[in-house]
C-alpha cells in the first residue's frame, strides 16, 4: 500500500524542517513572521488607519449635508405653514403682472386651474423677473414650457451693449386650487 501525497506531506515537511540548520530555521521563522505582519498590515491595520484619516473630512461633509437638509426642511415647513393663496387674488395678481411686466409681448389664457402664457419676442431678462413675481405673488407654478429663441431681428438690434435673448412660445402654469 502506497502513501498518498497528502498523507505524506506532513511527515515529509517535518523531516525537511528537522534537516534544516538552526540558522535556516530561524530565517524561515523570521520570513514567515514578516509575511504574517505584512498581511496583518494590509488586511487589518491599513484600512482602519485610512478610515481614521478620512473621518474628519467625511464628518465635515456629512455635517454640511445635514445643515443643507435641515435648511430645506425648515423651508418646506415654512411653505407648508404659509397661508393658502386666495385663487381669485392670485389670478388677478397674475393678470396684472402679465400686463405690467410683459406688456404686449405676452397673452394670458385661462382654463380651469391652468393658465397658458403665449410669448412673442419677449426679452429673457423681463421673462425671468416675471416668473419670480408670478411664483411669489400669484403662487403660479410652471408646469410646461415650449420656447424658442425669437428670430425677430428688428427687436434684437445687434449694436446694443448687452444684447438679450428674446423668446417665442408658450408657458403653462398651474394656479392655486380653488
Amino acid at each position: 500500500m502506497s502513501r498518498t501525497p497528502s498523507s505524506a506531506a506532513p511527515g515529509n515537511l517535518s523531516a525537511r524542517w528537522q534537516a534544516l540548520a538552526p540558522r535556516e530555521q530561524h530565517l524561515l521563522r523570521a520570513g514567515a513572521l514578516l509575511v504574517a505582519l505584512a498581511l496583518l498590515w494590509w488586511l487589518a491595520l491599513a484600512p482602519a488607519l485610512q478610515t481614521l484619516r478620512s473621518a474628519p473630512a467625511r464628518h465635515a461633509a456629512l455635517d454640511a449635508q445635514l445643515q443643507h437638509m435641515q435648511a430645506l426642511q425648515s423651508e418646506a415647513q415654512a411653505l407648508k405653514n404659509a397661508p393658502r393663496a386666495d385663487p381669485d387674488n392670485a389670478l388677478r395678481a397674475l393678470q396684472t403682472s402679465v400686463t405690467e411686466r410683459l406688456g404686449p409681448s405676452a397673452r394670458l389664457a385661462l382654463s380651469g386651474d391652468r393658465a397658458t402664457l403665449t410669448l412673442q419676442n419677449t426679452p429673457a431678462d423681463t421673462l425671468a423677473l416675471w416668473l419670480v413675481q408670478a411664483r411669489s405673488n400669484a403662487k403660479a407654478v410652471p408646469q410646461e414650457a415650449h420656447w424658442v429663441r425669437s428670430k425677430n431681428a428688428a427687436a434684437n438690434p445687434p449694436n446694443t451693449a448687452h444684447p438679450s435673448a428674446h423668446w417665442d412660445g408658450t408657458l403653462v402654469l398651474a394656479l392655486p386650487a380653488r
